[in-house]
């Protein structure tokens, strides 16, 4: 991805790593146009984040069409990756946009409650709302956020009037695009289509974005998706497509709304979008586990006895060389910390007898339903003493 994307006379959209076909009767341009024109600003990290970016771009113009409507997350690991030039480019191609750093739960619910119309919200450096704060404020906007992916979906807020206290539900649902350094809450991460951005390389070639110069446009390509997506608003409304293998439960919440929008467009956008919702979905998998599933993965690693003493258990999770367990926030793990843990997911310290001698441990059996449920091994792995395998978060996520 060096090169911006060229247009020959017959409007074939040249974009590298991405197929390009020819106009075909009955096949919008509008997708293409969307892509190229991204694609000339913003050094996306993978061909598969381009399109993602134009399928939620155009979504956002029916969102009204849909049940859900999946956040975007730009993040990366170091600033001056591209995340704010992508809301910017992002903020001229979606209806009524609102782009905004450090914002608040209640100019949220406002702006959400405009009668001008529903908004979408940019929401810039949002990183700094979230890093290492559970004041009511972030707690407010992550409960928002989390719930404002469903249609319907409304907050209760006490409100005090003339007549006294009294209670309103304000609606949430609406399009938002994210971007920050690192990650966010895994409620929001879940429910988001993920661009991890990366610093361009030497060679990484994009063109100088200029809103003055780009603007026009921008607002005619705006108006142009607008235009396509009311056209087949009742085509999308009714949609149920098909999704790929492996994209279900929230996955197919995230991506529903992006294929129903590709199977609309047709040509080979729904065969791409389906492409690239496994691809995206596969590698969302790899994500860093919660701290709860890698000491679930842990034990899975070291417990290979049907009964295990509680220091013992301590110890081996101690000794694993790439596990934080011997130096957690400067101090091993202790007993109290382990039983707090996995009483998460129903897992109990109990009396046994061991050796001969009574003592406090864990029964391998308490933990199964947990491991099927939270973490995976390669074949022939599980069970086996000191194998770390691969585990990974699988299925839905709350």
């Amino acid at each position: 991805m060096s090169a911006a994307p060229t247009t020959d006379v017959s409007r074939r959209i040249v974009v590298p790593g991405v197929p390009a076909v020819p106009a075909s009767p009955g096949v919008t341009r509008v997708l293409d146009d969307v892509l190229a024109f991204a694609f000339r600003f913003i050094a996306y990290p993978s061909p598969e984040a381009a399109v993602a970016h134009a399928l939620w771009i155009v979504h956002t113009h029916a969102v009204e069409c849909f049940e859900n409507t999946p956040r975007i997350a730009f993040l990366s690991p170091e600033p001056g990756s591209g995340k704010s030039r992508a809301m910017e480019v992002t903020e001229l191609l979606v209806p009524r946009a609102v782009l905004t750093v450090n914002v608040s739960a209640a100019y949220v619910f406002r702006k959400i409650s405009d009668p001008a119309g529903l908004p979408t919200l940019l929401i810039d450096e949002c990183d700094a709302i979230f890093k290492g704060s559970k004041s009511d404020s972030s707690e407010d906007l992550r409960g928002l956020l989390n719930s404002g992916y469903r249609r319907g979906a409304t907050a209760g807020r006490a409100e005090v009037t003339d007549k006294g206290v009294g209670v309103k539900d304000w609606p949430s649902f609406s399009p938002v695009a994210l971007a920050g350094l690192n990650r966010l809450p895994d409620t929001i991460m879940t429910r988001s289509v993920i661009i991890p951005m990366k610093r361009r390389k030497p060679d990484q070639r994009v063109e100088p974005f200029r809103r003055r110069a780009h603007g026009a446009e921008a607002e005619q390509l705006n108006a142009e998706i607008a235009t396509w997506t009311e056209s087949v608003a009742s085509l999308l409304a009714d949609a149920w497509p098909d999704m790929p293998p492996g994209v279900e439960d929230r996955d197919q919440d995230v991506w529903e709304p992006l294929i129903a929008v590709a199977d609309a467009a047709g040509g080979r956008w729904p065969s791409l979008a389906r492409e690239v919702a496994i691809k995206m979905v596969t590698d969302s998998k790899h994500r860093p586990l919660s701290l709860g599933v890698q000491l679930l993965s842990d034990i899975r690693r070291v417990l290979t006895e049907d009964r295990i003493q509680t220091g013992d258990l301590l110890n081996r999770l101690h000794q694993l060389e790439t596990a934080p367990w011997a130096s957690l926030k400067g101090e091993p793990i202790d007993a109290m910390f382990l039983a707090r843990m996995l009483r998460e997911y129903e897992i109990e310290p109990l009396q046994l007898r061991i050796g001969g001698l009574k003592t406090r441990g864990y029964l391998r059996a308490d933990f199964e339903d947990a491991w099927e449920r939270y973490t995976r091994v390669t074949p022939g792995e599980a069970g086996t003493a000191g194998t770390a395998g691969t585990p990974g978060e699988i299925g839905g996520a709350a």
